[in-house]
């Protein structure tokens, strides 16, 4: 692997999930599992173009930007659905949290990929098969998972084998798996410059990787060198998770020992998520701005709701208040095996914009103050030393 001088070899993983909009519409309704189905936009018209499609409609010639009539005649029995967007951030999100759970070094770049440098890991290679194993069978959805010395080598690798795919890619592997290839099939080279290389004789990766450094600085600028440190394995980017912060969010989940089957049972262990989750929107220093619970049943289907508030909140009697809320609008009275909170739009506190009325912040500044009370009590003497009396919040 690419070590650069005086630094730790670094292990990155690159988590892309498969078809990542139909896998969220799979999750959410499991009869369309093994079907070909398509995320469209325009549904109803013939000019509506394909988002996404899961493989079983790729095996029939469905593409992604492909026009709706033509991926219909292609496959008569495709699914189309209309994307909700709402409901695939809630579900990145909680993808996220997932990666956040192995390493503090995760950088979303899109809504349904990141980089995770989990150099310290003993055993990358297992780990990357507990992520891959835990993002199917707690969130049903596939992914791949690319495994390199730097972001370039992973997001190569995670693109060698799909779906379900774990791949390796060290610089010792270039002269057989990545220098054959044409020069537009590099990460990063679009079709101009694919041809704009082809017309300079640089054909293939190795091409690339091989030509004079003046050459290519002169053709293509400081971007023609970068792409020829590309091709030769090299890339010292590190893993930023402040690069994106669009993607921020914070929850948490359990899966119950028993099946859930009454509101009752659901506001305790609602209680426990909202603590959790409020505790780490402090740490943070985050309120909350809309909140999503997950409902998954017994037979695996899953449901993510979500609300935005009308103010923001780290408290944890707001939390779960509004967790109980939408639970009670959706639940649909079937046993529930695993119960979730995220709030998935957080802003830092003093960013947050109150619309309160007087009362309301008198209220809110007694409550914050109580709140703070009680928790450096419970940082001295440990959790639960306190016991609260019924209140409308916690």
């Amino acid at each position: 692997m690419y070590q650069s001088p005086g630094s730790k070899r670094r292990i990155i993983f690159h988590v892309d999930m498969n078809s990542f909009y139909a896998s969220v519409e799979m999750a959410e309704n499991p009869n369309l599992r093994g079907k070909p189905v398509a995320v469209a936009g325009n549904v109803e018209e013939r000019k509506g173009i394909i988002v996404t499609c899961s493989y079983e409609a790729r095996e029939k010639g469905v593409r992604t930007t492909m026009p709706l009539w033509q991926a219909r005649k292609l496959c008569p029995n495709l699914v189309v659905v209309p994307p909700d967007f709402e409901t695939y951030k809630m579900y990145s999100s909680r993808m996220f949290q997932l990666l956040q759970e192995y390493t503090e070094k995760v950088e979303p770049v899109s809504i349904d990929e990141g980089y995770m440098d989990v150099t310290d890991c003993q055993e990358p290679l297992e780990m990357a098969k507990e992520i891959q194993s835990r993002l199917l069978n707690e969130l049903n959805l596939p992914s791949s998972i690319g495994i390199g010395p730097n972001k370039f080598l992973a997001k190569t690798a995670s693109d060698m084998k799909k779906p379900l795919g774990i791949t390796v890619l060290r610089k010792r592997d270039l002269s057989e798996k990545l220098w054959p290839l044409k020069v537009g099939e590099m990460h990063g080279i679009g079709k101009k410059t694919e041809e704009k290389l082809n017309k300079y004789g640089i054909m293939t990766i190795k091409d690339l990787a091989d030509a004079v450094d003046y050459e290519v600085k002169a053709r293509f600028g400081i971007n023609g060198i970068k792409m020829k440190e590309r091709a030769n394995g090299i890339d010292t980017r590190p893993v930023d998770p402040s690069a994106a912060s669009d993607y921020r969010s914070i929850g948490n989940s359990t899966t119950l020992s028993e099946d859930l089957i009454s509101v009752t049972e659901s506001e305790a262990v609602f209680k426990k998520l909202a603590e959790k989750v409020s505790s780490r929107l402090k740490i943070k220093g985050y309120v909350a701005l809309t909140l999503a619970i997950t409902i998954r049943y017994s037979d695996r289907k899953t449901i993510t709701r979500s609300t935005m508030l009308a103010n923001g909140t780290q408290h944890s009697g707001d939390i779960r208040k509004t967790a109980v809320q939408l639970f009670r609008r959706h639940w649909n009275q079937e046993p529930v095996r695993l119960l979730g909170i995220t709030a998935t739009e957080v802003v830092e506190k003093e960013q947050a914009t109150y619309q309160l009325d007087l009362f309301s912040v008198e209220k809110n500044e007694k409550d914050a103050l109580l709140h703070d009370v009680l928790s450096s009590i419970e940082r001295k003497h440990g959790e639960g030393i306190i016991k609260k009396g019924k209140s409308n919040r916690s």
